[in-house]
């Protein structure tokens, strides 16, 4: 018989999406935020391809995007924090609270300090 999953946390899980210039950029970030214990992790998508509009013209761009997993208690601090950490002067930066996880990855970011 197998344990049973440990109970989620009330704050719940969030994830944080964002474009990196780079694949150094985004590792030394997630190394910060990791550090502060804003994130449990992150998963590197080491080439994208971003098509955009941006003060007014169409670009194109190679990006590292980046997934980044925290609670929702530390969601507004880890964004915050994020762009504070990022090269580009004006990131995109989007956060959500998740609808539904597995009870173990909830129970795994509750183990973050809120």
């Amino acid at each position: 018989m197998s344990a049973a999953a440990p109970a989620a946390p009330a704050n719940g899980g969030a994830l944080i999406w964002c474009p990196f210039p780079d694949s150094a950029s985004a590792r030394a970030a997630i190394e910060r935020l990791l550090d502060e214990s804003l994130i449990a992790c992150a998963n590197i998508f080491p080439q994208i391809y971003s098509v955009f509009q941006w003060q007014g013209e169409r670009g194109e761009a190679e990006e590292t995007g980046v997934l980044l997993k925290t609670s929702t208690c530390l969601l507004d601090r880890a964004v915050g924090r994020l762009a504070e950490l990022h090269p580009y002067e004006t990131p995109a930066i989007l956060g959500w609270r998740c609808d539904s996880a597995a009870p173990a990855t909830l129970a795994w970011m509750g183990t973050l300090p809120c």
